[in-house]
Order: C-alpha cells, then structure tokens, then sequence
C-alpha cells in the first residue's frame, strides 16, 4: 500500500493539470464534458508517468476536470469550442 503522502503531490499535480484543461465550450455542458475528457486524459498520463495508476488519475482527473469545466465562466478562461461542436 502507498503512503499517503506520496500521493499528495500528484493528486495536486493531477488537479492542477485538469483545472487548465476545462475550459473548453461556451456553454456549461460542453465545459463539464470536455473538462472530465481532458481531465481524464490529464490524470492518466500524470498517474503512468509517476509510477501511480493510470485508473486512478484518470478518475481523479475527469472529476477535477468537470467540476473544474462546470465552475468557471468562458469570460475567465475560453481554449475555444469544442471538437464535437
């Protein structure tokens, strides 16, 4: 089992890198889907490149991602629309 305070700060990292990657939309849906994508994405590169587990950062990741993308105003930070759109 690890210790805790070694997955400090990769969750950290993890909801770092996740918060700078939902800003993608115009509208809230959009924000919310593409945060926990990119979040997702995010956190399971983060958690294989650490030795952690990519499930793991992935979970962690979409989560941070969609809440992330849900929270913020396009007027704070926009990356633009998203692909499907």
């Amino acid at each position: 089992m690890r210790k805790l305070s070694n997955i400090g700060p990769k969750l950290a990292l993890g909801l770092i890198l996740a918060g700078g990657l939902a800003a993608c939309g115009q509208t809230q849906g959009d924000r919310l889907l593409s945060g926990a994508g990119l979040g997702a994405a995010g956190g399971a590169a983060i958690g294989a490149a650490t030795g952690g587990s990519p499930l793991a950062g992935a979970a962690i990741g979409g989560v941070a991602g969609g809440a992330t993308g849900v929270l913020t105003s396009p007027r704070d930070v926009n990356v633009g629309r998203p692909a499907w759109r």
